[in-house]
């Protein structure tokens, strides 16, 4: 039965962290509203559940880390890449709104692959979201604390790895709190540092575009083309396939707006919709910032071109400087072009955290992992256990790849892709699967429940095969390799698919220790029917 139509009464379901009995309907997911869970329902809207979304991308600090490694593999070719790019992302939005509006769960993929798959499928989906936060959370850590130490004018300590690692822990450790005291105070900082960042990108982009085309563009002005935005003029299909897959990364994380839907006012409507509202404005402010940022800087190698080795990690310190002067009220915009870059990094590590502490609290409250991941603060109503747990994980992970190799930290946030393709590419799977039977109901169910999420699905899978084995396996593609039995093989190929290969044997781990959720699943596998997708339109229409 549809977790999201109980009917008037149901059997006592496993009990609440606060030690009170959870009422559920039988099949239905135990704690899936917010009043259950004890998490603060009805304390975001649409605006906030967006913002969220959207920070969660960190729009300035994706694109300073992406475009430049984007245009050394397709040239000119860059933003339409960036615009293919957000077609798998849409349409897995879209089955992340489908798949919230019948069952509005936390755990969100932990949850729905469960449903339509079994426990097993759904643990490993839990995984997948946790392992690719904690992985990017040591990026973004060392990126926040770099560019800290820049804006207040300490290069020496930007490019110092002891001093970095020190201020990305303490960055974890603010955002964690910040996480760990309130969705509401979340919420509000991400409004803030959000309007700041996409009013510096869009004044960075009119800007670069009015110098271009003005009475005296920079040397590397090139004006806009309608070749830019023609992927067959991509010189080879893997050369497509990589810029694809490297782009792909600059939207994720709108999926944060979904895993804070127990959170959220109306939550069976506001957080899909605030998923799907966030990849579209993504795709405009990419579309915008690479467009202008190119006809500005050109795609050479020299100088500020987007293609130059020594740009490629930070495309967007360079340009500020180009763009807005060095000088006077220039130099001013400068500054805050780098501390936008900054809070966007920052922002986006209190985004991830969001996420994975609710994956984790619903996979407890679920009994798939240790109960204590469930507990709630009693004042603050946020999940005290599992916020606290991924602040201290991710710093672990931080400080240890640091310790071990800073070329083995580039190559497990390289490989986060790999996490990112599994999980989103498991829930478009999971969206056709658990509305199978209602396909043929109407047009819109068919596309917006089947073949929308089974393409974005395919999609990913396709890049995830493709990346895995191919682009990432290759010996001489990122810093590290390993030597395998059969040969020399990519680290960011092996440190991927390894990251996955450890959650099925903590998976194996748990089953043993604690196996009622493998044994006796409180979310049983099932389909939606069409009786029940009825009633729940129904029931969410505000006309009704």
């Amino acid at each position: 039965m549809s977790a999201s139509v109980p009917p008037a009464e149901g059997p006592s379901g496993p009990e609440h962290p606060s030690g009170a009995s959870v009422v559920v309907a039988p099949g239905e997911v135990s704690g899936s509203g917010s009043g259950e869970k004890g998490l603060r329902g009805n304390a975001l809207g649409l605006f906030s559940s967006v913002a969220i979304g959207l920070a969660s991308t960190a729009p300035a600090y994706s694109l300073a880390a992406t475009l430049g490694l984007i245009v050394v593999g397709v040239g000119l070719q860059a933003p339409i890449i960036t615009i293919l790019a957000f077609i798998p992302m849409l349409l897995i939005a879209y089955a992340y709104k489908e798949m919230n509006a019948v069952d509005p769960d936390c755990g969100t993929t932990f949850t729905w692959a469960a449903r339509a798959f079994g426990p097993r499928t759904g643990w490993m989906g839990g995984w997948g979201i946790i392992v690719a936060d904690i992985i990017v959370m040591a990026n973004l850590a060392q990126i926040a604390g770099s560019y800290g130490f820049q804006l207040v004018g300490h290069p020496s300590l930007a490019s110092s790895d002891l001093w970095t690692t020190v201020a990305g822990v303490v960055w974890i450790v603010l955002m964690t709190f910040i996480c760990y005291i309130g969705i509401e105070i979340s919420a509000a900082l991400q409004r803030v540092l959000l309007c700041v960042e996409v009013a510096m990108l869009v004044l960075l982009s009119v800007t670069a575009l009015v110098k271009v085309y003005g009475s005296h563009p920079p040397a590397t002005a090139i004006h806009i083309s309608g070749s830019w935005f023609n992927p067959f003029q991509v010189p080879t299909a893997s050369a497509l396939t990589a810029g694809i897959l490297s782009a792909v990364f600059i939207y994720w994380g709108w999926d944060t707006a979904v895993s804070v839907n127990e959170e959220t006012a109306d939550k069976t409507r506001t957080p899909g919709r605030a998923a799907v509202l966030s990849t579209v404005i993504l795709l405009l402010i990419y579309a915008l910032v690479s467009t202008s940022t190119q006809a500005f800087a050109g795609v050479g190698d020299k100088g500020i071109g987007l293609a130059n080795p020594d740009n490629s990690g930070d495309v967007l310190s360079g340009l500020g400087g180009a763009i807005f002067g060095t000088t006077g009220f220039g130099w001013f915009l400068s500054k805050v072009l780098i501390f936008m870059v900054l809070t966007s990094a920052a922002a986006s590590t209190q985004t991830t955290i969001l996420p994975t502490a609710r994956t984790s609290f619903s996979m407890a409250l679920h009994k798939a992992i240790p109960s204590q991941f469930g507990r709630v603060h009693p004042r603050f109503a946020t999940p005290t256990w599992s916020t606290v747990a991924m602040g201290l994980v991710s710093i672990a992970f931080y400080v240890l790849m640091t310790r071990i190799s800073t070329n083995v930290l580039a190559d497990s946030i390289s490989s986060v892709g790999l996490g990112i393709a599994f999980y989103y590419g498991l829930t478009g799977f999971a969206c056709v699967w658990y509305f199978r039977k209602v396909l043929r109901r109407s047009a819109r169910d068919l596309w917006f429940k089947g073949i929308l999420p089974l393409l974005g699905g395919l999609m990913l899978l396709y890049f995830f095969c493709y990346a895995a084995f191919d682009v990432y396996a290759a010996p001489d593609y990122g810093s590290t390799t390993v030597t395998m039995p059969w040969g020399k093989v990519g680290g960011v190929s092996v440190i991927g698919i390894g990251s996955l290969l450890l959650g099925f044997v903590l998976m194996l781990i748990q089953w043993a220790v604690q196996g009622s959720w493998f044994r006796h699943p409180d979310v049983p596998v099932s389909a939606a029917t069409e009786a029940e997708v009825a009633a729940l339109e129904v029931r969410n229409d505000p006309a009704a």
